[in-house]
């Protein structure tokens, strides 16, 4: 048994990818446009064309196939989960058969010589990844290894909420724990988000269909796969700008621009240049 399914079977580890290939079932093309413009939303309009784009954790694989139709030189989607690397190549196969520019096949961000072997790449992406390894600290270090002198770092992060994240650590190790703890975990928690979004809406005198028709609005995800994704996902890290700010400053970036979210669960968005290569340093 390899390390990925050890840790799956001691539940350690959520299967993020079977999530994902549930998600390649609602996929169309309104949702790959989302994605085309949230990439676009924060890197720039037209600032992929003929670059080359490192998707690390790269999931369902849609921002892969994003930076793809957005005029991407080369991009090489890695992920240490092997379904979501079916998902990913799964995506290549229908929308870009056959293209070299686009590689896709498994690998851990926590594996540095694997990242060395990689090489540098104009834009390094890896959104709502890093928390999720066990060891952040070290991800975020392996993937601004990546990144060449002017490339840029674009990451997400669970924002810290103290006492809150704290608990909701404690809910994502009970749904990973087996059977019973994923069932009430998701019998709890899915109904409750379902039925306080049904009532906010009603109360705004909104239609609570809406909600989940205008969610792929949303970097063209999924809601109620979203909430799969957030209840399961663990290992479970978060950060503060701050420290994340100070942590890239001592490697030589800068911040372009960021989204932080003032309240809640969620990420908090870092997009950051290189402006210098440290001592040591690729």
């Amino acid at each position: 048994m390899n390390s990925y399914d050890l840790d799956v079977k001691k539940g350690e580890r959520f299967e993020f990818g079977k999530n994902w290939s549930r998600f390649l079932s609602v996929l169309d093309d309104e949702r790959i446009a989302e994605a085309c413009r949230s990439l676009e939303g924060m890197l720039s309009k037209g600032f992929l064309v003929g670059k080359t784009f490192l998707d690390v954790g790269s999931g369902s694989g849609l921002f892969s196939l994003a930076a793809m139709r957005l005029g991407a030189a080369r991009v090489h989607s890695f992920d240490y989960d092997p379904n979501s690397v079916r998902c990913a190549a799964e995506l290549k196969r229908r929308y870009f058969p056959d293209d070299a520019r686009w590689t896709v096949e498994q690998g851990s961000v926590l594996d540095g010589d694997y990242l060395g072997r990689l090489g540098s790449f104009d834009i390094v992406y890896s959104w709502g990844v890093l928390h999720h390894t066990g060891k952040m600290w070290q991800a975020l270090d392996h993937v601004s290894r990546a990144v060449p002198a002017q490339g840029r770092l674009f990451i997400a992060l669970y924002r810290d909420q103290g006492w809150l994240s704290k608990a909701w650590w404690h809910v994502k190790h009970l749904y990973n724990s087996g059977p019973l703890g994923r069932g009430l975990v998701s019998g709890l928690f899915c109904s409750y988000f379902a039925v306080s979004g049904f009532l906010f809406d009603l109360i705004r005198f909104k239609n609570p269909a809406r909600r989940y028709a205008e969610y792929k609005r949303s970097r063209g995800m999924s809601r109620v796969h979203d909430w799969i994704d957030w209840l399961g996902g663990f290992p479970f890290e978060v950060s503060t700008p701050d420290a994340i700010g100070r942590f890239y400053a001592e490697r030589g970036f800068a911040l372009v621009r960021d989204k932080i979210l003032p309240t809640g669960h969620g990420c908090n968005e870092f997009l950051l240049v290189r402006n210098v290569i440290p001592d040591g340093g690729r």
